[in-house]
């Protein structure tokens, strides 16, 4: 009896896995947002735009591309053009499922369904990171409304993505020796990894999710705070670039199984908290930096060269670039807080960021 007991207990809790949101909210989670939109000024600001999004998606049609290409490409590239406008369905998705969750509509939940349905159909993987975190709002979406889509829709989508998942993890550019396996290709290859592993529960990649960015910690960030991407490109840009991805992936971990891979050292002493801390001064003004001035990639001098204001060597870093990354760090902890509140002050238009009203609803109470 004992031993039937503990079998039921293991499915239960395997089951309750199997339906759980570790890359979007939990539904106790949507029930909170609800009442904050209800009360709060700053909830209703930042929620507006997606609403509007949503009611405008539900009069489009998909328009899912066979292979995103725009790694690599200089602005103006038709087919970079192309790929851009296609992933924008991922938004869309999103605001939809956002929609949906919070006050139940059905019609959204059904033009969602048309909308993965084509991707499934249509969009294939290419292994390339650069081209594929492009699908991180895609798959956010549905990780909020797969337990609601019909099985024939979560059989397709989830095939689908467990083929870029796949692609992610036998990628070329992950090869042993490639600079692509060591930089900020590697840390959006392991945010793909990790948000498609946890939206659709495959179960082979769990441990690997865990131990690829415990490895990229160690490799990528270095134990003064700054790092890889940092030193090869001379640019805070690129800093940023490898801390988004990194911080979703910890943050996803963290809901999932409790591991906090933030405050994580690796033995070499570098952290993601202690990068993060590293760009604090830039985003608050104290200090500054010219962007790209000694970068040894050849495409910054590329994009240079077909004039790309950001990317201009000397060009200032604008502190407003990173008030995400400390945005998403404040689920880790509230220390950054104030100095989010200082860009701010400088950067009112970001009084509004959903990261912010996201933290709100979502911060595990065992993290300060």
């Amino acid at each position: 009896m004992k031993k039937t007991l503990i079998t039921l207990m293991v499915l239960a809790t395997a089951l309750i896995n199997a339906n759980a949101q570790f890359v979007s909210l939990s539904n106790a989670g949507f029930g909170q947002l609800k009442q904050l939109l209800a009360t709060d000024a700053a909830a209703k600001a930042a929620f507006e735009p997606f609403q509007n999004m949503a009611n405008s998606a539900m009069n489009e049609a998909p328009n899912p591309i066979e292979r995103i290409t725009s790694e690599g490409k200089l602005a103006g590239d038709p087919d970079k053009i192309k790929s851009l406008k296609a992933v924008e369905d991922g938004d869309k998705i999103y605001a939809m499922a956002l929609v949906y969750k919070l006050y139940g509509n059905k019609t959204f939940l059904n033009k969602i369904a048309e909308y993965l349905l084509a991707w499934a159909k249509v969009n294939h993987s290419t292994g390339d990171p650069i081209d594929e975190t492009k699908l991180e709002s895609l798959i956010t979406g549905y990780d909020m409304i797969r337990n609601d889509v019909s099985a024939e829709v979560r059989k397709a989508t989830d095939s689908w993505l467990e083929e870029i998942a796949d692609g992610e993890v036998n990628s070329r550019y992950a090869a042993p020796g490639k600079g692509t396996a060591n930089n900020n290709w590697n840390s959006h290859r392991i945010k793909v990894i990790t948000i498609i592993t946890y939206t659709i529960h495959s179960e082979k990649y769990y441990k690997l999710a865990q131990q690829l960015l415990e490895r990229q910690i160690g490799i990528n960030l270095y134990a003064d705070g700054s790092g890889y991407d940092f030193q090869e490109r001379d640019a805070l840009h690129y800093h940023i670039y490898t801390l988004e991805p990194m911080i979703t992936a910890a943050s996803v971990i963290y809901r999932a199984i409790g591991k906090d891979l933030f405050n994580y050292e690796s033995d070499k002493g570098s952290s993601i908290k202690k990068s993060v801390d590293f760009l604090v001064p830039f985003v608050t003004g104290e200090k500054t930096h010219g962007e790209f001035l000694n970068s040894k990639t050849a495409f910054d001098r590329a994009r240079a060269k077909n004039n790309e204001k950001e990317y201009m060597p000397g060009s200032k870093f604008n502190p407003a670039n990173g008030i995400h990354v400390l945005e998403q760090a404040m689920y880790f902890s509230n220390r950054y807080a104030p100095a989010v509140q200082q860009a701010i002050a400088v950067n009112p238009s970001h009084s509004h960021d959903w990261e912010l009203i996201l933290n709100k609803v979502r911060k595990p109470s065992g993290l300060n």
